[in-house]
């Protein structure tokens, strides 16, 4: 189909594209939270969203409604769940939905889903939720039906980062509201990204144990655990496409798609 958003799909044709054959649907997650004072709390969900939507045009799948709520934001990877805005789910949640979702992604017909995760703290829980749905559903390892379970950072080459960062990355623990986020956002969704109120500090200093409740001063005042300087659309477009390639690459072959 030429539509890939599942939303906007009807449920006739639906019926039809699943009817064909072996069919993928991309499901997107992200979060509302902050990202310091240039980018929107939905940037998480929105980069998830554009990605899987690349590459579902690459492999002919679909693509389902991003989760736009996550698992509670940790101050050593997202400046942590007490700042304004961060609007949060607790882990039974977010079990649970992935666990409603991908089942009744499968129950329809659904061979292959991918979940593509946008929000650094939902993976175990998604993890989670994806088990539980496969022993609800009976997909055992000689099924052909399967679920592939992935973060979209983790197909950034070392080839993208030496070309965005130099010698300068500083590390994925620290990499929220910086460059990489930032020039995606400017390539995906320039108008609601506000570099005039970026702010420009060294990369968050955090102890190697999390401390709860949270020390709220060990997060830097903007909220961003790294700084966005450097960030340009055109970093953006280069992330993007590469990211886009190398993952429609993998579903490739081992989907058969």
């Amino acid at each position: 189909m030429s539509e890939v958003q599942l939303s906007r799909t009807d449920a006739h044709r639906f019926r039809e594209w699943l009817a064909a054959g072996r069919r993928a649907v991309i499901l997107p997650t992200g979060a509302l939270e902050q990202h310091g004072p240039h980018l929107p709390m939905g940037t998480d969900g929105m980069l998830s969203g554009h990605l899987a939507a690349a590459v579902a045009r690459e492999v002919g799948a679909l693509v389902a409604p991003a989760f736009t709520f996550g698992y509670k934001s940790q101050q050593k990877s997202g400046g942590g769940d007490h700042l304004t805005g961060t609007t949060s789910l607790d882990a039974g949640t977010l079990v649970q939905l992935a666990r409603d979702v991908v089942g009744s992604l499968l129950r329809q017909g659904v061979t292959y889903v991918v979940v593509l995760n946008g929000h650094y703290e939902n993976y175990q829980f998604l993890y989670e939720g994806i088990d539980l749905a496969l022993r609800d559903h009976g997909v055992g390892t000689d099924d052909e039906r399967c679920v592939l379970l992935l973060s979209y950072w983790d197909y950034v080459s070392q080839e993208s980062l030496d070309a965005v960062y130099g010698d300068a990355f500083p590390g994925w623990d620290v990499e929220h509201g910086g460059v990489l986020e930032t020039s995606l956002m400017l390539h995906l969704e320039p108008d609601l990204v506000q570099l005039d109120r970026a702010v420009d500090h060294p990369p968050a200093q955090l102890p190697r144990f999390d401390r709860l409740p949270v020390v709220p001063g060990r997060t830097p005042e903007s909220g961003c655990l790294s700084p966005p300087t450097g960030s340009t659309a055109e970093h953006g477009r280069m992330l993007h496409d590469q990211v886009v390639r190398d993952l429609a690459a993998d579903l490739r072959r081992e989907l058969s798609l």
